[in-house]
């Protein structure tokens, strides 16, 4: 699947890639749709699309050029069945049902280590598994907190990665007050254990002070990806707390004054993004035993995933549910690519 320009998506035939030694296949039973990333691609907002990113100096290089399409690497929330080995394994086996991250395809060639460790429990719904990398993200998030028994916690944004933080931040033992827009998600929110939700339509912030005898949020995360909601949760903590920035927010930060509570109230904004965890935990955080504990949360039952689950669409209907997410209809929330059958 690739996005050949911007606001439009096509289905493309690959021939499948033949089989190493030590590999194994995977049929692909159910891919997500990411709502922040891949939505930003499709729009041709993404820096990673409009410039170029330079690994080694970790710099965008270049000035404003236009969107660089076709974008080709798409997808990074699948599950699959294994199909095929190229020799035998003691640890995987035909049939074993593993997570991972291999775009949006059918079907994939993984290293068969690798896919040994990301096996589903017997008996886990497969869907679990497209929940591995955004519950890494929302983890990952949550570690950049530093969140303590007994505080409160704003969370700013409540689509599927607000409510995986939200829930995660409760099992640390904080007292969650959600904040979004879309009354349905701060309804889900509740059902799934936030203690507070906030419509940024009143004002957040004095509310939050209201809440806490005063003091504010210890502190806030901003996973909404809008400037106006980093600035919200910036006025809502505590004097000398923190704000974790995890949303992907576009372009010009229009709406956060940085002259006004930041300055003023000694508040500290931590960027979280995927690519590296807290300093502090770094040497035994890696990305893969972020990933593989928000499976093992899900799998018991400890996070909740499967209620975020909105749609679930064909390949024949991907373009429809790409609009459906740009233009956030109503009710929409996880969308995922059932590549077994028709959307249902």
């Amino acid at each position: 699947m690739t996005f050949p320009e911007a606001r439009v998506v096509e289905v493309v035939e690959v021939p499948d890639a033949p089989l190493e030694l030590g590999q194994v296949r995977v049929r692909t039973l159910y891919s997500g749709i990411s709502a922040g990333t891949e939505l930003t691609s499709f729009r041709g907002t993404s820096p990673h699309v409009t410039k170029r990113w330079d690994p080694e100096t970790r710099l965008f290089a270049g000035g404003e050029t236009g969107p660089a399409f076709p974008v080709t690497v798409l997808g990074y929330e699948e599950v699959g069945v294994v199909t095929e080995m190229a020799a035998p394994n003691t640890t995987i086996a035909l049939g074993d049902v593993v997570w991972g991250t291999w775009g949006h395809r059918s079907s994939a060639v993984l290293d068969g280590e690798a896919a040994a460790a990301r096996i589903l429990p017997a008996g886990a719904d497969p869907r679990i598994g497209i929940f591995s990398h955004i519950g890494a993200v929302a983890l990952n998030s949550i570690l950049d907190a530093d969140i303590h028994v007994g505080e409160t916690v704003a969370i700013f944004g409540l689509g599927v990665p607000g409510q995986l933080v939200a829930q995660l931040a409760r099992l640390n033992g904080a007292r969650v007050i959600a904040v979004d827009g879309v009354a349905a998600r701060r309804k889900l929110a509740t059902q799934l254990g936030a203690d507070v939700v906030l419509d940024p339509a009143e004002p957040v912030a004095e509310q939050i002070r209201q809440l806490t005898d005063g003091r504010g949020a210890d502190v806030a995360i901003e996973i909404a990806g809008n400037a106006r909601a980093l600035h919200e949760a910036i006025r809502s903590v505590a004097y000398s707390s923190r704000v974790v920035a995890a949303g992907f927010i576009q372009g010009d930060a229009a709406g956060l004054r940085l002259g006004e509570e930041f300055h003023h109230n000694r508040v500290q904004v931590v960027g979280s993004q995927i690519s590296g965890s807290a300093p502090n935990v770094a040497h035994r955080w890696d990305r893969y035993r972020l990933t593989s504990t928000a499976i093992d949360l899900a799998a018991s039952g400890r996070l909740q995933v499967l209620p975020l689950i909105s749609h679930a669409v064909g390949l024949d209907e991907v373009a429809d549910a790409y609009r459906m997410l740009d233009e956030g209809a109503p009710g929409v929330l996880q969308v995922v690519i059932d590549f077994e059958g028709a959307g249902r």
